[in-house]
């Protein structure tokens, strides 16, 4: 707990360090707030001493309102000059944080990506990361101004009675054993709603994204027992921790503001043996009142304090997640062959790759076909550097894809996978994606070359048609053939199509093979397809079984030499009759 809390604090104050200047200045302008706040206390007894000792000039006493007033108005600027620099700092650091996770998200290995829940992580990127506002910007300013301020004014009573001083304290540490009962096992408590609170909110998203399920099998949210089970384990748990800390909560809350139940017997006493006198006594009464407000809001942020370790830990859990090692430095690259050699792959402990030799000859076409789960996609993906290959390599042009710089392999690249995701953008925007900056003459022209040009101008505002979260206005097919257009427009030297035809129907699996061959001209371009009809023209087709090379060759010479590719054939050209 204690190497985790500094770990975490040590990452809240990296987040912190470029604006330090903002939030030292919030941190005096809040002290200053603070102590200008004690100013109506000595005003009230600066009155009450000359009121007993009988001064009759208003003027002294309208003097003494206008200095607790004015006391008054410079707390109230302080704290909102304080607020004002702490809340821009912070949310300048929020930001920085969200953009170091949605970074952090781009060099991880797809495998973390697939195996966390979105929901988890969107929980981190928006919840958790809006929960250090908190400690950042109140914990800093307002708990280091209402520990100072009070401090001084201890030391003030100690310099006009030392026993005073002492006795103004005494509730202090009763107040501490009952705090100190409400902390007692509260981080890993604490930690426990907030995981729950993650589940729930993982649990929530997957709700959500398969409500079509769902309502299909008439399922609802109180029989969809994944979902109820979270919810109600949320709750609990929440209850639960709320009922272990608010007994000994409303205890320390009462005894710290009962200062008198000690100073005034104290003073009393005190001031009839002559050892004290009435003028001090009033002033210890009136200023012994004003310490423990500050203190106790200094205490309650011992809460957020407590709740930084698990933040900060969940954010940092994602920054620190391991990242595909790549260089900075561009390397050049000749040619864009591509060669796998002896790679092996697993997800987790299932062996998925098991010795893939396979070269890929630049300007040609390789399509990898094979039963399902055979490794066709995986091969794909670990040429576009999804993942780091297990043992052997793949090259480019004779350059280890692991000494090419990521961002140097993404502009080589252009991938269109099966399932195409849409932005909840306009159609001009999802093709756009392809090539920033690209004008909408060659967007229309990527469209055009693409085939969606004429089905883009049926949607009700045309290329300006908003496509819903994740495509969900446009059918499979349609949002198939947009993802080509947009891999058109990034004109990449390779291009990987995985299944990328799925959607299409046969009317317009025509359309679209033309669309491909205008996509593919002079490129790279290797291609998984389940339509076998499509990649009968490929220079060369790779059969992938059991996660290695089956066969390898032309379509002619694959169904003579090679029974399985046969196979496939034959059941392929059998479906298509019966259409």
């Amino acid at each position: 707990m204690g190497s985790q809390s500094q770990s975490s604090f040590s990452r809240l104050a990296d987040f912190a360090k470029p604006h330090q200047g903002k939030y030292i200045a919030s941190v005096i302008f809040a002290i200053a707030g603070v102590a200008a706040g004690f100013a109506p206390y000595f005003a009230v007894a600066r009155m009450v001493v000359n009121l007993i000792e009988g001064n009759r000039e208003f003027a002294f006493y309208l003097m003494w309102c206008g200095v607790a007033a004015l006391g008054f108005t410079v707390k109230v600027i302080c704290m909102n000059i304080s607020t004002t620099f702490s809340h821009k700092a912070t949310f300048a650091v929020i930001s920085e944080v969200r953009y170091r996770l949605a970074s952090k998200l781009t060099r991880v290995p797809m495998g973390y990506l697939l195996d966390t829940p979105s929901g988890r992580l969107k929980a981190t990127m928006v919840e958790r990361v809006d929960s250090i506002e908190s400690p950042l910007a109140h914990v800093l300013p307002e708990m280091t101004a209402n520990l100072l301020v009070p401090l001084g004014i201890i030391i003030f009573l100690l310099t006009l009675d030392w026993r005073m001083a002492l006795v103004s304290l005494i509730t202090l540490p009763a107040g501490f054993m009952a705090y100190m009962g409400m902390m007692k096992d509260y981080a890993p408590r604490y930690n426990a709603v907030i995981q729950a609170g993650k589940h729930m909110s993982a649990t929530v998203v997957e709700y959500i994204n398969g409500i079509q399920v769902i309502k299909a099998f008439n399922q609802s949210a109180n029989s969809y027992a994944k979902f109820t089970d979270a919810v109600q384990q949320n709750t609990q748990l929440v209850l639960d921790w709320m009922k272990a800390t608010q007994v000994y909560s409303a205890v320390a809350q009462s005894i710290w503001p009962a200062v008198l139940l000690g100073v005034l017997p104290a003073g009393s006493l005190f001031y009839l043996s002559g050892s004290l006198s009435g003028p001090d006594l009033i002033m210890i009464i009136i200023l012994s009142l004003g310490i423990t407000g500050p203190f106790i809001a200094a205490v309650r942020f011992t809460d957020d304090i407590s709740k930084i370790s698990s933040i900060v830990g969940d954010i940092g859990a994602t920054l620190d997640e391991l990242e595909l090692k790549r260089p900075t430095d561009t390397k050049k690259i000749d040619n864009y062959d591509i060669v796998l050699q002896n790679v092996t792959f697993a997800y987790g402990e299932e062996q998925v790759l098991n010795g893939v030799n396979l070269k890929i000859p630049a300007g040609q076409v390789t399509a990898l076909v094979g039963p399902s789960g055979s490794g066709k996609s995986t091969i794909a993906k670990l040429i576009a550097s999804f993942w780091d290959v297990g043992d052997g390599q793949i090259t480019f042009g004779g350059v280890n894809v692991k000494d090419i710089p990521t961002d140097q392999l993404m502009d080589m690249i252009a991938y269109v996978p099966q399932d195409s995701y849409l932005f909840n953008d306009t159609v001009r925007n999802n093709i756009r994606m392809g090539r920033q900056g690209a004008s909408d003459a060659e967007v229309e022209a990527a469209a055009k070359a693409s085939g969606c040009h004429n089905f883009i101008m049926r949607l009700e505002d045309g290329y300006d048609t908003v496509t819903g979260g994740q495509g969900s206005h446009l059918s499979g097919g349609e949002r198939q053939r947009i993802a080509i257009a947009r891999a058109m427009l990034k004109d990449a030297p390779i291009v990987i199509l995985d299944e990328a035809s799925t959607y299409i129907d046969p009317e317009n699996e025509a359309v679209i093979q033309e669309a491909v061959a205008s996509l593919v001209a002079g490129k790279t371009l290797i291609i998984i397809a389940h339509r076998l009809s499509t990649i009968t023209d490929s220079d060369q087709i790779a059969v992938v079984q059991d996660g290695e090379i089956a066969a390898q060759g032309q379509h002619e010479d694959l169904l003579e030499s090679c029974a399985l590719y046969n196979q496939m054939w034959q059941a392929h050209i059998g479906a298509r009759d019966q259409m």
